[in-house]
Order: structure tokens, then sequence, then C-alpha cells
């Protein structure tokens, strides 16, 4: 249990100066989003992945350049390693990142070093095109399947044939056609990585089926080419899928958009040509082509591509609606408010694609430990063919097969593949939910989460709070304290602020003007009225004013202990009226604490209300601890020490929240749609306000994490077993392909397992 939390005095950061009482800032508000990127602890709120080989791809250097290539044939960790090697070496590269599922390479290099990029890459036997930013890499053309079949026809009358002790010239005959027909492609592929010093899968499998043709083992040649071949164009296609799983996302938006011309008429015109205050026209059934805020009318929008909510929202007037979501039963009007490539959707898109792109901890683990396996591995294979004839007068032809057995089996394949469809799977899956995560580290490490942290406005409660008090305490004759509060909470936009504006204005009570207005920082609000300087703000206020007094503190206690947020106004030397604001919990909150604590994960609120909100909330919902009157810093501290004791989660939606993000292990953005700040800053982004999907960001973690130890499991146990056989003399070349490239699919169709969760 860590240790309780003292309170500090408050350090001053420019970023955090804008609002009163716990400083909340709506992820919605987008004249905040400058603040994003660095707010008091005076860093990037995006931390870099763990991938320690790769570079920073936003620091440019002069005279350098940054381009994104689609490189068709770059589909597995045997190509990446052919061109990191390659590419890695040229005086002109300075950063190299690959994204395997997509196909796509990030180089940075300089100006005039791009065609001696694509001359390095066509060497490699690969080609490669430029690419814009938001493009999406298409899969390369499909090749002719007959050839893999004659090839498998040829291979299996090779083995008939050798069976019915039939003459060898056609036994080899029928071997080197299916040879040919299916292994010309693993050949090129092997000359090129043994002509670049790298042992890959092609490499190996072509000295192995060579030394077997070699010892004419005519028969076991044919059938490995082929069966390599066969599971390669499996693997191939079960790649495509988890590739697709957020590719076909790109498919919700429409081509086109009914769009009101500069007459008044309706056209039907492409989406790309759409701006940005054009007015779009949705029928009943249509899917929203573009961002925008409806204008006029209203339907119910099914958002579950978005937000992953199962039930269809209610838009009217004023909403926002996103790209992508269908309109189920009105039609209605929207203004368009983003270009269609920076649309939520296409954000969510790119974000899930650079996640990709990102090793997790578990396979930057695995590529290390392929780069010295694999040589490993064949340096072994070499002393099994030359040592036991040599000294142990073993026989050559026994000892050589042994040794191309051993060849085999010895590529990592499917230990390195295992990871990335696993985390690909995963973070696709959890798109599909409305949950974006930022990179597979997060997925990876979800499940070691001991603590979360939760921000209590807007996240545990609706953040829509209403006035349900106003008392009149030592305010002078004629003064009308009620109009004064009403016309400080009007400026500032704290939804306690704005809970007191709204119950003004629906009661007509007319503005007074207001000078010097500011916000004090965990506080409240300050202006002068006619001449007098007020100060509108929480019970911390009035103590460091020196205006509380005992039967005050005893009546703010009442109200507090009922769960209400009590603000008073005073002109520094009486408090003039207080003001009971209480906010609602979300029915969601409830049943996300009882998941998290069913997964053995302890909760804490920290807020700028008052203590006695916070454990009032905090029982409400069954949270463990609550802290009230935290600032900014407060809550960085608060974070830091749950720390030392488990890695910790960080739940809020508002810029205020962000020095605890970042610092958290893992930092949730509630309600991010339609948000870039929380999309570009947060490490998981809930798209809508279901704390719920905390929970099962947690399962899919834990999920991930299992299929992750179940894979490694599978591919290096099943190595270890044929190691054991090989030695033993019972293993045959064919079944060491089995064993190599079934591993290698069993590890695939594991990982797209969680594509359906």
């Amino acid at each position: 249990m860590p240790a309780p939390l003292a309170k500090t005095t408050p350090t001053h950061h420019a970023c955090c100066h804008d609002h009163s009482h716990d400083q909340k800032v709506h992820a919605h508000d987008h004249h905040h989003e400058p603040h994003g990127q660095e707010c008091c602890t005076g860093r990037p709120l995006q931390r870099p992945t763990s991938d320690a080989d790769s570079q920073d791809m936003t620091d440019i250097p002069a005279g350098h350049t940054l381009t994104r290539l689609r490189i068709a044939q770059m589909d597995c960790p045997t190509e990446e390693a052919l061109i990191r090697k390659k590419l890695g070496g040229m005086a002109a590269v300075r950063g190299l990142e690959f994204n395997l599922m997509q196909r796509v390479l990030t180089v940075v290099h300089r100006h005039d070093a791009l065609s001696a990029i694509d001359d390095a890459i066509r060497d490699l036997g690969m080609t490669a095109e430029t690419m814009e930013n938001a493009a999406v890499a298409s899969a390369p053309v499909s090749k002719p399947w007959w050839p893999l079949a004659l090839a498998g026809v040829a291979a299996v009358g090779a083995e008939i044939a050798n069976w019915l002790a039939g003459p060898e010239w056609l036994v080899a005959l029928l071997a080197l056609m299916a040879i040919t027909l299916s292994g010309i492609g693993t050949y090129q592929k092997g000359w090129i990585a043994l002509r670049h010093g790298n042992l890959n899968i092609n490499a190996l499998m072509s000295i192995a089926v060579t030394g077997a043709v070699l010892l004419r083992q005519w028969p076991e040649a044919a059938m490995v080419m082929v069966l390599f071949t066969i599971a390669e164009w499996i693997e191939a296609k079960s790649l495509d899928r988890a590739r697709n799983a957020i590719r076909s996302l790109l498919q919700l938006t429409p081509e086109r958009a009914t769009v009101q011309q500069a007459d008044g008429s309706w056209t039907d015109v492409p989406v790309k040509t759409v701006a940005i205050g054009q007015t779009v026209r949705v029928k009943p059934g249509e899917r929203i082509a573009l961002d925008g805020v409806v204008t006029i009318g209203r339907s119910s929008v099914n958002q579950a591509p978005i937000t992953g909510e199962s039930l269809p929202i209610e838009k009217s007037v004023g909403d926002s609606v996103f790209a992508g979501t269908i309109n189920q039963s009105g039609s209605f009007e929207y203004q368009v408010t983003t270009e269609s490539t920076h649309s939520t959707l296409a954000r969510i898109i790119h974000a899930v694609e650079e996640a990709q792109g990102a090793r997790a901890p578990t396979q930057s683990f695995v590529d290390q430990f392929a780069k010295v396996y694999t040589p490993a591995v064949f340096v072994f294979a070499l002393a099994v063919a030359l040592v036991p004839p040599l000294l142990l007068d073993g026989g050559w032809h026994d000892w050589i097969y042994r040794a191309l057995v051993l060849l085999v089996i010895a590529c990592p394949c499917a230990l390195v593949i295992s990871t990335p469809v696993t985390i690909v799977s995963g973070l696709a899956a959890a798109a599909r939910h409305g949950i974006l995560v930022k990179g597979g580290v997060y997925l990876e490490e979800g499940h070691k989460l001991a603590w979360l942290a939760f921000d209590k406005t807007g996240t545990i409660t609706h953040g829509k709070p209403a006035m349900t008090d106003a008392v009149l305490l030592d305010a002078p004759a004629g003064l009308d304290a009620v109009r004064i509060a009403t016309s400080l909470a009007a400026r500032s936009d704290h939804p306690v602020s704005h809970a007191i504006a709204v119950a003004g204005r629906e009661n007509g009570i007319p503005l007074l003007e207001v000078a010097d207005f500011a916000a004090i920082p965990g506080r409240g609000v300050r202006g002068t009225v006619g001449g007098v300087p007020y100060q509108l703000g929480n019970h911390r206020l009035v103590h460091e004013l020196g205006v509380c007094s005992p039967i005050l503190e005893a009546q703010l206690g009442g109200l507090e202990e009922q769960g209400k947020t009590v603000i008073l106004l005073t002109d520094g030397e009486h408090v003039l009226a207080l003001f009971a604001v209480a906010d609602t919990v979300k029915d969601s909150s409830r049943h996300a604490i009882q998941a998290l604590h069913e997964l053995g994960i302890k909760t804490v609120m920290l807020t700028g209300d008052n203590a006695h909100t916070a454990r009032a909330i905090a029982a409400q919902v069954q949270i463990d601890e609550a802290f009230g009157d935290q600032l900014p810093e407060d809550k960085l501290r608060a974070v830091e020490g749950y720390a030392r004791s488990g890695k910790v989660g960080m739940v809020g939606d508002g810029i205020n929240d962000a020095p605890a993000l970042a610092r958290a292990d893992i930092g949730f953005a509630m309600g991010a749609a339609g948000t870039d700040t929380a999309i570009e800053t947060a490490d998981v982004a809930l798209m809508d306000d279901d704390l719920n999907k905390i929970a099962r960001f947690v399962r899919l973690s834990r999920a991930t994490r299992t299929v992750l130890v179940q894979n490694i499991a599978l591919a290096l146990g099943i190595k270890a077993v044929f190691l054991v056989l090989t030695f033993t003399g019972q293993a045959t070349m064919w079944m060491a392909v089995f064993a190599d490239m079934g591993t290698s699919l069993l590890v695939v169709f594991n990982g797209l397992r969680l594509l359906r969760r």
C-alpha cells in the first residue's frame, strides 16, 4: 500500500492557469490543443516506444527528408533483416522504421539519396514506391496457383515412383520438375540473402534442398520445397487477414457525399473534394462521409465503427457526427469540420498503423534472440555434418543428411512472426470496440496494471453538474450576491461554474460587467464587479483568504458529505454566499470499478474537488481510495507514489490530467472521439465515455500476453523436440518442413484468434 499522499505547495506552470477549481479542461475544447503536447511536466506527453533499435523519426536533420515507401515483397522479418542491413550501411540514410504488417518502410535520408535507396532495394529483389502519409499499402498481386499445384503433383509422383522402385531418372525428373515449378522464387531469394551475408529461411531452405539433391534424396528434396512453398502461401494469406482487419475500416467511409452548392442546390461529389464549412445532407440508412456538426434535423446514428457503442446515439442540432458512422432513422444536414484525410476515422486508422510499426517488449526480445539463434544453429549444423565423420567414424551421407534436417528447422520464422501478428490482432480487436491503443507496448503491459487512478469530473461522473443550493450568508443589504456570482461563473468554462451560470440563465438573472477576470489555479476565479474585487472558488480558497469560520465549516461539511461541491463568493473580507452543485455518477462507473476489482486491480480517485465530496463519490462506486483538493502537480505526485507499488494507469478526460497521464505507465483518455489532443497524447484512447472498456482492455491485454507466451513455447518447444529426433536419426527433411512451417501456421492462427474477442 502506498504511503499517504502529502499535500504540497502548488508549483505554478503557465499552461495550468486557464481554469478554476480543479482546473478541468475538457478534451473536446479544441482551443486548448496547443497545451496538449507539453504541459506542466516540461516534456512531451507521447512516450517513446520500447524498440531500442528505432531512431527518432521526428528528428530530421538539416538537408534530410522523410520518405515512406511501400514494398510489396516486404511482409516478414526475413525481408526486413535484408533491407535493414543493406540500407543501414548507407551513409545517406539516417533512420529506418519498418511496418511489416502494412509493408511500409519509413526512411530518413539525404535529399538526393532516394534513387540510391531505390537501387539498393532493387538489388535485394524487391521494388519500392513512394506513398503519401495517409495512403494505405495495398496487397501485392497474387501469383497464379497452377504452377504450385503442378509442382505438388510432380512431387507426389516422385514419391510414388520411388516407392514402386521405378527408374531413378524418372524419380529425379519428377523431383526436379517439382523443385523448379515451386522453388525458383525461394532460390532467387536465398541467393540474394547469401550474397548479402544473411542466413534467412530462403537461404537455409535452398541449401537444404540442394544438399538433398546432391545426396540423391530426390523425392524428399521435391516434397520439402513444395511443402515449404505451400506453407508460405498459407502464411501470407493468414497475415493478410491481420493486415485487412484495420485496412477494412477505410471501406466504412463512402466515396461520395451530397453537398450543398453555392446556389442552394444539392450535388453528389467525391468526398476528397469537400471543404471544411460546406453543408452535407445525409439520408436514412446512409453512411456519414465526413466529420461535422449537425445544423438541421435529428436522427439516431450507429457509432459502433468509432466508439464501439452497441446502441445508436440520438443526434440533434449542435451534436458532432463522425465519418464512417451510419445514419439510421431521420434525415439531417451537417457542417463539415474536418477534411476526409483528417477525420476521426482516418486518425484512428493512422494511429493503429503507427502502433503496428512499434515493437512490443516481447517482439524486441524475440528479434534480438533470432539474430543470435540462426547463425548459432547454422554453425551447429555444420559441426554435425563434419565432426562425427571426421572424428567418430560416422557415415558422411548419414550425418550430412542430419545436418540438412537441422538447417530446415533452424529458421526462427515461427518465433519471429508470432509476436507481430499477435500484437496486430490485439490492436485490431481493440479498435473494433472503440479502444484505440497507441502501441504494442501498452497492449502487452496492460496485464501488469496494479493500480488505476481516476479523475472524477467527466470520468467517474457525467461532468454535467447542476446547482442544488444557493444560500446568502454575510452579504450587505442591497448587494445582489447571486447576480455577481452568476456573472463571474459565466466567464469560466469549468463544469461547476457552468452549472451556476446555467441556473442563473434559467432564472433570468442578467449578467454584470466583469473586469480583470482571471482563473486561480485549483481554486476558482476572480474578477472586479462595480469596482469591487470578488473571488468565486472552493473551500480551499476561503481557507487561504482567511475568511472561513467554524459555523461556515459545519455548513460546508454537511453539504460536502452529501457528495455536493460547494462554491463560495467572497469579497476577501466576508463570505457572501455559497452555492452547492451536485454531479451524478455514471451507471457505467459502478460496473467498471467492480469489473476492475474482479481483475485484481486497485482503484484510487484523484480530484480537485473537496475531500468530503471525493470520499462520497468514491463510496458510491466502491473506489478503494480517494484524495481531494488535488492540483495537477498533486495528481502527478500521487501517480508517482502509487508507481512504487506496481504498474499504474491514469484515467482522465482533460489536459488538466496531462501530467499524471504522462507519468502513468498507461494513460487512458476518456471520450476521445473527434478529439485530436486525446488521440495524439494518450497511450490508450477510449472513443466514448464508457469506463467498462478499461476492464475490456485489461482482459484483452491478458489474452494477448497468454497468446504470446503460447506462441513462443510452441515455436521453441517443437524445435527442441526435432533437435532430439534429428540426433537420434528419426527425423526426416519433410518432417522438419512440416514441423517448421506447421509451427509458423499454428502461431499465426493462434494470434488471429484475438480478432474474435
